[in-house]
């Protein structure tokens, strides 16, 4: 069950095989190098005096040192803490001194930064490497020894493993620690649902500090070639062409760039066999989009931090509802995964009606699920009650027990008495032809309580007015559930997982006001 030893499994079935293509230096690492490197890290980090449960903070872009790492801690029962390179300097000082890592690895570009949590942080050592850096993490390496390290034994399944900072979509970032298992648990609710083969090759178009991270381990995991970037919409069609890729994971965000692309028909996508989307609600007319435009099959999956990916919209179900069977469940995030347990419960823990009406909080028992917050046993037992997780998230299901996620439980427009979930307004905004994306909050009405307010990105080349977008949503909706007003956005403020983070949205509206931003 140790996770670490997932190199060695393919170093001694296919040394010479490819593991990793980092294109950002066009580098190519075999099974047997890249098991090799982890092994010197893990007995590097030994030899700094880690012992098992330690942490080790690593503040780096997407690169083989980064997988390295995930492998080389987990092995000798170390665990590995992601860093937000994205977050301001404070933030990341915040997230380092809760964690309370003996370690920080930096990429050369983030030095400042690294000096910066360095002065506030008590570590044991601070290491570097790559362009721009003083080449600690090298130099450790290259003295390290190579032998398999003793430790890897001792390592069981409900060891931690890493701590993923939560994208704080509704307020403060928190450490969630998930374990072996619990890692093993997401890799396996993937393969189902993937249906991965030995041929794949993947591409991670998300960041390596946040819970994507377990898609790219699991291909890995399967002996499957693992492509990074750092997400550009041109570089990632060049990268399917080249490097025949064949799965990966893209918020609505990147699917959108990627078709938006003026050259998008000329490229050979023909080696792709699936592509999961998730990571927020993705419109359905957005969907019919990506069916049309790339040859392969679809799956949508809904999952988050705390409990990695909890239900699955299938292959099946897609092209069903394409074909005219069941076209609304374009908009539900699927069924209950493989190892996943679901129900949706009212206030009282009832679960609701399956009558795709009456709506109820997501709740989730799974072994893939967090072993909890880190120092926030207040926050833990709030979430984990009873063996389920509480996701915080509105849904309504089906007779088949299709999930249908309306909002998040604070994002929720109250407006005259009536309640306006978001994803519906957003849904409605998202058909207009000019719209790249949108988002809806609720402002202050001194006569309703709120009203609806969109934001909305346009598509390069595309332009259209206010009224055009209301008037758009009114045909698709109660009069009540119409947005008011809308303002036009170059972009939209995004976590790390590319969730709009609505609360930065409202800030502007509701800082002199009671509503919890």
């Amino acid at each position: 069950m140790n996770q670490g030893l997932i190199p060695a499994k393919w170093a001694r079935l296919t040394p010479s095989g490819q593991a990793i293509f980092d294109a950002a230096d066009e580098r190519r690492v075999t099974w047997a190098e890249f098991d090799g490197l982890v092994r010197r890290l893990a007995n590097g980090l030994v030899s700094l005096g880690l012992v098992k449960g330690d942490k080790v903070a690593m503040l780096s872009r997407n690169c083989v040192e980064f997988q390295a790492l995930y492998f080389a801690a987990g092995r000798v029962g170390l665990v590995t803490q992601p860093l937000n390179w994205r977050l301001a300097t404070p933030a990341l000082v915040d997230v380092v001194r809760d964690a309370g890592p003996k370690v920080l690895i930096t990429q050369g570009e983030f030095a400042e930064v690294a000096s910066a949590i360095e002065r506030e942080v008590d570590l044991v050592a601070s290491l570097s490497f790559g362009a721009g850096s003083a080449g600690t993490l090298e130099d450790l390496v290259a003295r390290s020894s190579d032998l398999e390290p003793e430790q890897s034994a001792k390592v069981g399944e409900d060891d931690p493993f890493f701590l993923l900072y939560t994208g704080g979509t509704t307020g403060a970032s928190k450490g969630a620690l998930h374990t072996h298992r619990s890692a093993a648990a997401g890799m396996l609710n993937q393969t189902v649902a993937e249906r991965i083969v030995a041929t794949d090759v993947y591409m991670l178009t998300g960041q390596m500090y946040h819970i994507p991270i377990v898609l790219a381990m699991n291909y890995l995991k399967h002996g499957c070639p693992l492509v990074l970037m750092n997400f550009a919409p041109t570089l990632a069609l060049e990268l399917i062409e080249n490097e025949k890729v064949s799965a990966f994971l893209g918020v609505t965000t990147m699917l959108n760039w990627m078709m938006a692309e003026e050259n998008f028909a000329s490229y050979d996508l023909s080696s792709l066999r699936n592509i999961q989307y998730g990571g927020g609600p993705m419109p359905s007319n957005i969907v019919r989009q990506a069916l049309d435009s790339f040859p392969c099959t679809l799956i949508q999956g809904y999952g988050q931090t705390e409990g990695t990916t909890m239900t699955f919209l299938s292959q099946e179900d897609h092209l069903n509802a394409v074909n005219g069977i069941h076209p609304e469940r374009l908009k539900s995030c699927g069924r209950e995964g493989f190892v996943t347990s679901v129900r949706i419960v009212d206030p009282m823990g009832n679960d609701v009606a399956t009558d795709g009406r009456t709506p109820g909080e997501i709740i989730v028992r799974s072994p893939a699920n967090m072993a909890g917050y880190l120092n926030r046993p207040d926050l833990t037992a709030n979430t984990l009650r009873d063996g389920w997780m509480h996701t915080g998230d509105v849904a309504t299901w089906d007779e088949d027990r299709y999930i249908f996620i309306v909002d998040r439980a604070k994002d929720m427009i109250i407006s005259g008495g009536e309640n306006i979930y978001s994803v519906q307004v957003e849904e409605a905004i998202a058909s207009h032809p000019a719209v790249l994306e949108c988002a809806v909050i609720g402002v202050p009405d001194e006569e309703w309580g709120e009203t609806v307010k969109g934001f909305v990105v346009l598509k390069p080349g595309q332009s259209a007015t206010e009224q055009d977008i209301i008037d758009q949503a009114r045909q698709h909706l109660a009069s009540y559930q119409k947005p008011r007003s809308v303002e036009f956005v170059s972009e939209l403020p995004k976590a790390p997982t590319g969730k709009i983070l609505k609360r930065e949205l409202r800030k502007a509206y509701w800082e002199d006001h009671d509503r919890n931003v």
